[in-house]
């Protein structure tokens, strides 16, 4: 029965992205937002958003409701933007995307360095590794396959063809790859927003939130050079990438402390534009 719904879904899907095609790319990411934020509370609780705003105690003009309708209507609009990866990567909407911080990846390049970058899911988290791979660096990325075994073939071959070409599946399989790929000498590029079985409990908005240690775990032992990486979407259809220096880590700090920093750069990051992080997630999980 699983499976059922599942291809259903898929086909679905795959009329939306003929559409989204057929009429161009603003037109559909506005379309996006639109069944986002109509149709997005059928699959996503709008209350577990307002829950998790309440936990993470933000204090925001807005009212919380607001917020849950803009970030399901941001969903919709990553959905809606999957299929003009490709022109992304070709420069075909290159106007649509500004970039602050490109000297550090010449940093890299010019001294034959990796680097760790790390973010969460933004809008439009997809175009972040995408660029650095555009700019010359040899990347590596993680990601969880999705449940729907139908469109997950889909979502991999445009993650590879368009994204990054070196994409590591998310568990224990693919934290020995990560090391593997980092001893080849490429930097990997990840996301620390989300609750993992295998993390530790830190704090997170002043709330215990089981988190991945990874990215410690490799500035420790490989000597990797750590860079936080951020984008936002400015008027609907235009984003602004913002590429950190090199953060300077104490290497006698332990794996936890190193782990607590990297949550308040994300809190930061998230604090920037409230509605643009994914809330939907059950962060605070016990």
């Amino acid at each position: 029965m699983k499976k059922l719904i599942y291809l259903i879904e898929f086909i679905l899907i795959k009329i939306l992205f003929i559409l989204f095609k057929l009429i161009g790319y603003r037109f559909s990411s506005n379309l996006g937002f639109f069944i986002g934020k109509t149709m997005g509370p059928i699959f996503r609780s709008k209350k577990l958003i307002i829950q998790n705003l309440s936990k993470a105690n933000i204090k925001n003009p807005e009212d919380p409701n607001k917020i849950a309708t803009n970030v399901l209507g941001n969903y919709g609009r990553i959905f809606a933007e999957y299929v003009y990866l490709k022109k992304f990567r070709n420069d075909e909407l290159k106007k649509y995307i500004s970039i602050e911080g490109l000297e550090h990846l010449e940093y890299l390049k010019k001294n034959n360095k990796k680097a760790v970058f790390i973010s969460g899911h933004f809008n439009n988290f997809e175009l972040m590794a995408m660029e650095i791979e555009k700019a010359g660096i040899e990347l590596a990325t993680i990601y969880r396959p999705l449940n729907n075994i139908f469109l997950n073939k889909t979502m991999e071959k445009i993650r590879k063809e368009n994204i990054c070409k070196n994409q590591i599946k998310k568990g224990r399989a693919g934290t020995r790859e990560i090391i593997k790929n980092l001893i080849e000498g490429k930097s990997i590029a990840l996301m620390i927003d989300q609750r993992v079985r295998e993390g530790e409990k830190v704090n997170f908005f002043n709330n215990l939130a089981t988190t991945t240690t990874i990215p410690a775990q490799l500035v420790k032992k490989y000597n990797c050079e750590l860079m936080p990486i951020y984008i936002e979407r400015k008027k609907s259809n235009y984003f602004k990438i913002y590429i950190s220096k090199p953060i300077k880590v104490n290497k006698s700090k332990s794996i936890l402390e190193i782990t607590e920093f990297l949550n308040q750069v994300l809190e930061k990051m998230i604090l920037k534009n409230i509605d643009q992080w994914i809330w939907t997630h059950d962060r605070w999980k016990s």
